[in-house]
């Protein structure tokens, strides 16, 4: 039986024009919280930019790919790089790559350079609602520092991802949310891991999970997931191998018109 459904955002949950129809989401939300099936809204997004989208709702949000897990307003667990290490990264990409359109993600806020270009800068600030603009990426402020979030340009860095990799010697994991759309992660620290964390202190298993995403950072979610649901939207062909099934589009409501009719409609 389901007791818990993780959903991923852009590409998944929100629509093209990066909203939902929140009416019909409101009725869904209530059934399922009368059923005690838990919601969890799994996004490389910043905790503060889910909760823009779903409000004061009573749910749970896996931010950051996996690196920040919260209940509601509550912090329930997170994990952080080695401060060092994290600075060496950095370094690597703005001072030998030559990098600056960063999006240094920490646990408090994520930060951007002030001289960055203002069309960057609308960009980060749709993404993340806790933003500040820092003089130094030498001279970070004190924070936990979870991601690092980049755009990979083709043309200049075409093999940045592997190069990274191979700097750091499998000390970092790159993930993707969409093209060339690039998160820096700690290993092993993903959607799927933290969803696994919560299943262990609820006593759930894989089999209670239903889960959708359409990028490669929703691999191992839908992999662990017993009733997984890439989107057909989807340009990722490994999602179409690793899923169990295929939602219709984002742009459908597909996310909402599965949960009715295969959670709400019909016991699992």
């Amino acid at each position: 039986m389901i007791k818990a459904i993780a959903v991923d955002m852009d590409g998944t949950f929100l629509n093209t024009n990066k909203t939902y129809d929140e009416e019909r989401f409101e009725r869904i939300f209530k059934q399922l919280k009368a059923r005690n099936i838990k919601l969890i809204a799994a996004s490389g997004n910043q905790y503060a930019k889910l909760k823009s989208i779903f409000g004061e709702r009573d749910m749970y949000f896996v931010a950051e790919n996996g690196a920040v897990i919260y209940e509601g307003h509550n912090l329930y667990d997170y994990q952080a790089f080695d401060r060092d290490f994290y600075q060496q990264v950095i370094d690597y990409l703005n001072i030998e790559q030559g990098v600056n359109n960063l999006i240094i993600c920490g646990l408090s806020s994520a930060y951007i350079l002030k001289e960055n270009t203002e069309a960057f800068k609308k960009d980060a600030h749709f993404y993340y609602r806790q933003l500040e603009e820092i003089d130094s990426l030498q001279d970070l402020p004190k924070d936990d520092y979870v991601k690092i979030a980049f755009n990979i340009n083709r043309e200049t860095h075409p093999t940045l991802d592997q190069d990274l990799k191979k700097h750091f010697n499998g000390k970092l994991e790159t993930v993707s949310s969409g093209h060339d759309s690039i998160d820096i992660i700690i290993p092993g620290i993903t959607k799927g891991q933290a969803l696994k964390r919560l299943l262990n202190i609820w006593q759930l298993d894989a089999a209670n999970l239903m889960a959708f995403g359409d990028a490669n950072n929703d691999l191992d979610m839908l992999q662990l997931a017993k009733h997984s649901y890439v989107m057909e939207n989807s340009e990722d062909e490994m999602l179409f191998e690793v899923a169990n099934h295929v939602a219709p589009s984002n742009d459908n409501q597909g996310v909402l018109s599965v949960i009715e009719t295969e959670v709400l409609n019909k016991s699992l």
